[in-house]
């Protein structure tokens, strides 16, 4: 493990613009790189990377531009399809939010076709969305509407979820296509079944900023409330097995690794001068490693190395963990 020590980036992308939300697409391209896209100001740029974990001929990290796409408005949530790949005919797709709460789907060929699909009926502030898993026909997306939306890709409503609070957090099971796990603001995280659109497990806490199910290993939630981190085992109870403390201010996002079921990550509200990212292990008291970067947002963790990245001021920014 590394000292607990602050921490600068293991790797760093210099950006046109600020990064106001980044994501490695959570699916294998097809090819030994990485998908990654991040956005921001009327813009969201795809593009590769490859470490030098991965890869020995590379020098650290490289870092390749697929495509800039303008956006009408500031980027502030983003998904990707499991259809996204760069093998046989290379096709990319997301799903963008925006303040004017609207989704956008994006796809592209790399080439000349280049499409923008405007999905509308929230009526609120969008705060995340995600792709259905296994064939990425469907969107879940979750507002300070009170809703939880299902759509497919013309933008069609296939189920409508009403909440008690703002939708802060949607995850959908990686292999049992009809769970979907829902936060709420106030503190209620639910699992529905999407055939009957009913409830069939709910955790409790108090006010919550952020919630992730851990797709390596489904019993696992966490969540951060306050400047705290929480983890429940839904096996045994519908409170949090475990809470700590994390960070000194508002905790923003908790994201679970993707490659050790053990990890996880969390980052202090932007806003401050340095936003602070703390890497956990649930065998360990103490964060296993603590970064700052200023003004930081986003989080997002690569699909099977130990590493995380945030966006910030004209950069982005990767974390390496030891397991």
């Amino acid at each position: 493990m590394q000292e607990d020590s602050a921490h600068s980036p293991s790797y760093t992308v210099p950006c046109d613009d600020y990064v106001h939300v980044v994501e490695f697409s959570p699916f294998s391209s097809g090819t030994p790189v990485s998908l990654l896209a991040y956005g921001g100001n009327q813009y969201v740029v795809v593009g590769t990377c490859l470490f030098q974990e991965e890869d020995m001929d590379v020098d650290g990290i490289q870092f390749n531009i697929l495509r800039a796409f303008h956006h009408e408005l500031r980027v502030d949530a983003l998904a990707w399809s499991p259809e996204s790949r760069l093998d046989r005919m290379p096709v990319i797709r997301l799903c963008t939010a925006a303040a004017d709460r609207k989704l956008r789907l994006l796809t592209s060929d790399l080439q000349d076709r280049h499409e923008v699909k405007v999905m509308e009926g929230h009526t609120s502030y969008i705060n995340h969305l995600v792709f259905e898993p296994t064939e990425g026909k469907q969107i879940a997306s979750v507002s300070d509407d009170h809703t939880c939306r299902v759509w497919d890709l013309d933008g069609n409503e296939s189920a409508t979820l009403r909440l008690r609070s703002p939708g802060i957090s949607v995850c959908w099971h990686p292999e049992e296509v009809f769970k979907l796990m829902v936060a709420e603001k106030k503190g209620t995280i639910r699992f529905y079944d999407l055939v009957t659109q009913q409830a069939i497990l709910s955790l409790e806490c108090g006010p919550v900023m952020s919630a992730d199910w851990c797709l390596t290993n489904t019993i696992k939630v966490g969540a951060v409330a306050g400047s705290d981190w929480l983890i429940w085992d839904i096996t045994r109870s519908s409170y949090p097995q475990e809470r700590r403390p994390a960070h000194v201010d508002k905790a923003c996002l908790f994201r679970w690794s993707r490659a050790n079921e053990n990890l996880f990550a969390t980052t202090g509200c932007p806003g401050k001068i340095n936003s602070q990212l703390l890497i956990h292990h649930l065998g360990h008291p103490q964060p296993v490693m603590i970064g700052t970067v200023p003004v930081g947002s986003g989080l997002s963790w690569h699909r099977t190395l130990p590493l995380c990245v945030v966006g910030g001021d004209r950069k982005l920014c990767f974390w390496m963990t030891e397991m």
